[in-house]
C-alpha cells in the first residue's frame, strides 16, 4: 500500500466490529511513539495514556453501567447491558487524556488541540499496524464518577477512548467531502 492509499483508506471502524488479536504490547508502543509525533506548542506534551484491556475493559464497562443506573433509574435493561459491553469489543482500549498547564503561554485550548492530534495520530497509526479503531467519547469521557474511577486529575480531561482490534467485519467507509469545495483563498482588499 502507497502512502497516498494508506492515508486515503484511513477509516473508522465500529467498536462493535473490533475483536482478538489487538496489537501486542510492541506494536502498541509503536504506534504511541507514532501518535506523539504531533504539533506541541511549547514542548508541554499535553497528554497521557492509559491502556485498558484483559478484564479491566469488563469492570470499566461495570462502573459505566452503574453510572448509568444512578443517572437514569428508568434506563432500560437494554441500555444498561450495552453500556456494560461497551469496551468488550475491541481487545484493547487506549484512554487519551489531556494534561493541561493552566496560564500558561501556550493556551490551554491549543493544548487540547495537540491532544486531539495525538488521537486522530492513534487512529492512522493503528490502521498503518493493520488494525480498525475508533474514536469515541460518549458521556463517560465527562462523568465525574467515572472519570475519578480512571485516576483523572484536576487539570485533564478525556479527549477520546480509542478502540483498536482486528476488523471482524469489513466496514465500508462513507462518502467524503471533495475538498475543493470547501477551499477558498485569501485576498487581501
Amino acid at each position: 500500500m502507497t502512502l497516498d492509499s494508506t492515508l486515503l483508506a484511513r477509516h473508522s471502524t465500529p467498536s462493535r466490529q473490533l475483536g482478538a488479536p489487538g496489537p501486542t504490547d510492541q506494536q502498541l508502543l509503536q504506534m504511541l511513539q507514532i501518535a506523539v509525533h504531533v504539533p506541541d506548542h511549547g514542548r508541554l506534551s499535553p497528554w497521557r495514556f492509559v491502556h485498558i484491556h484483559g478484564d479491566a475493559r469488563n469492570a470499566l464497562g461495570q462502573l459505566v453501567a452503574e453510572r448509568v443506573k444512578e443517572r437514569d433509574a428508568g434506563a432500560s435493561d437494554d441500555k444498561i447491558a450495552k453500556e456494560r459491553a461497551r469496551f468488550n469489543h475491541a481487545p484493547c482500549v487506549i484512554v487519551v487524556i489531556a494534561r493541561l498547564t493552566p496560564g500558561h503561554k501556550i493556551p490551554e485550548s491549543e493544548q487540547v488541540q495537540s491532544g486531539s492530534c495525538v488521537c486522530f495520530a492513534l487512529l492512522q497509526a493503528a490502521q498503518a499496524h493493520g488494525f480498525g479503531a475508533q474514536w469515541l467519547t460518549g458521556f463517560a469521557a465527562y462523568d465525574a464518577k467515572i472519570l475519578e474511577g480512571l485516576g483523572i486529575g484536576a487539570n485533564e480531561h478525556v479527549l477520546g477512548f480509542i478502540h483498536i482490534g482486528s476488523v471482524l467485519t469489513p466496514y465500508e467507509d462513507r462518502p467524503r467531502p471533495d475538498p475543493s469545495t470547501l477551499l477558498t483563498e485569501w485576498r487581501p482588499q
